[in-house]
């Protein structure tokens, strides 16, 4: 409230609106809580909730007060550090308006249409691993066995691949054209062993319906999610799995930005910070979070408990 009344240059009305959307989205959501107490998944978690509903612009001017707000704080010598700061580019990278996404409460009938799809055992895997470790539909669909380390659990995706005649775009590997290393769960390694036990025999590893030299259909994963009844233009799309796995993990409040950054294979607009995250790579805190995102899929199969609340009880960081 103290800081709402420094903004002297405001209108009255732009006053009371901005009053009334900290009042009914953050305030109600953190109640009388000492403000020294407050960490970034408290601050994150109803900034979250409102991007997930879909209100874009009012969840990216709520970080922005909302950081304002914990700022004024430090200079007024209330608190020493900022947990608002590290909020940069939660709602930004998560970007919901040209690849629909599920909200997270919608998870567990997800996971349910996913376990009944009757296609092709090959679709149903595609959908499954694109879930648990989100990666870009060119970067699965011409993927070689060669890429994957089985003792290593590892899935090493090279900038360029080596081109498939006849097949548009299958020289492109890695989206930031650096290579990108992708660990793999428990759960994505079963699904990798599933499908080499039957489709081992190929380069390829997410072959072609009617030829085993080309690969599966850019349409494939969107066909099978609007056979399970869903409008890939409005409900969900494969890449929109990417946006609920980011805010998943963001909302967490477990990982770091540069591990959650790293992990999306999203480029870095700052070269200096991207230098130091491409060198760093986060790989043993991405292990953790990769396997952390795909237990909490598994727990979500029976009943919603969102994010922030499973990282309660489950912060593989603690132990």
């Amino acid at each position: 409230i103290e800081w709402h009344g420094t903004n002297k240059k405001w209108s009255e009305d732009h006053a009371h609106r901005v009053l009334k959307s900290l009042e009914d989205n953050l305030f109600a959501a953190l109640g009388e809580r000492n403000i020294a107490e407050l960490k970034t998944r408290d601050l994150l978690a109803p900034i979250k909730a409102v991007e997930m509903s879909g209100r874009l612009e009012v969840a990216a001017r709520l970080q922005q007060r909302t950081t304002a707000i914990m700022r004024y704080a430090v200079q007024s010598g209330l608190i020493d550090y900022n947990p608002a700061q590290e909020m940069a580019g939660a709602v930004a990278s998560c970007n919901r308006q040209h690849r629909p996404a599920l909200e997270l409460k919608r998870i567990p009938e997800l996971l349910t249409k996913i376990d009944s799809y009757t296609g092709r055992p090959l679709t149903r895997w595609a959908i499954e691993l694109t879930l648990l470790i989100f990666i870009r539909s060119s970067e699965l669909r011409f993927a070689r066995w060669s890429e994957i380390d089985f003792e290593a659990s590892i899935w090493t995706i090279p900038p360029e691949r080596e081109p498939i005649p006849g097949v548009k775009h299958s020289h492109r590997g890695s989206k930031m054209r650096t290579t990108h290393l992708v660990p793999l769960s428990t759960q994505a390694l079963a699904i990798l062993k599933q499908i080499k036990q039957f489709y081992g025999a190929h380069d390829l590893i997410f072959i072609g319906d009617h030829d085993s030299h080309k690969p599966m259909s850019e349409n494939t994963v969107n066909s099978a999610l609007r056979v399970m009844g869903y409008d890939t233009k409005v409900e969900v799309c494969g890449h929109g799995f990417r946006t609920m796995a980011c805010s998943s993990l963001v909302e967490s409040g477990l990982w770091s930005r540069d591990a959650v950054e790293r992990q999306m294979s999203h480029m870095e607009r700052n070269s200096v910070r991207a230098a130091y995250i491409h060198k760093a790579e986060h790989l043993e805190e991405r292990r953790l979070m990769l396997q952390w995102w795909a237990d909490f899929l598994d727990v979500n199969r029976e009943r919603f408990i969102s994010p922030f609340e499973y990282a309660k009880i489950n912060n593989p960081l603690k132990q």
